[in-house]
């Protein structure tokens, strides 16, 4: 079995209704997310898959979540936009963008010292 990581980074802005603290107010965050695969086989030329080609389309998906307010988006209008519902959401709708590859797990960092891994 082969482990294969990627990172990027988007800017978005949210708030969490009914929280008591500062988070409640309109801020935003430099999200670092980290994805993490797995692939059994190996290609040909003997790659699980070719980073640039994972790397593009994990680019291009967080495309979509770039210098969005994440309130507005159907998805956090059913969830807080916490940074858990976020990591979950990327490795939801990341998972079925990636396959052969199987998403072991996503970390989101709203800060250098804070940050959420979702795995299933």
């Amino acid at each position: 079995m082969y482990e294969l990581s990627i990172k990027s980074d988007f800017a978005a802005s949210h708030y969490l209704p009914d929280y008591k603290g500062k988070c409640k107010k309109l801020h935003g965050h430099t999200w670092k997310v980290e994805a993490v695969f797995t692939g059994e086989r190996l290609n040909k030329i003997g790659m699980v898959v070719d980073f640039a080609v994972i790397k593009k389309q994990f680019k291009a998906f967080l495309e979509k979540l770039d210098h969005v307010h994440l309130n507005h988006l159907p998805y956090f209008k059913k969830v807080n936009p916490t940074t858990e519902h976020l990591a979950k959401y990327i490795f939801n709708e990341f998972s079925k963008k990636c396959r052969p590859l199987k998403m072991k797990r996503v970390t989101v960092w709203e800060s250098d010292t804070s940050s959420i891994t979702y795995y299933e």
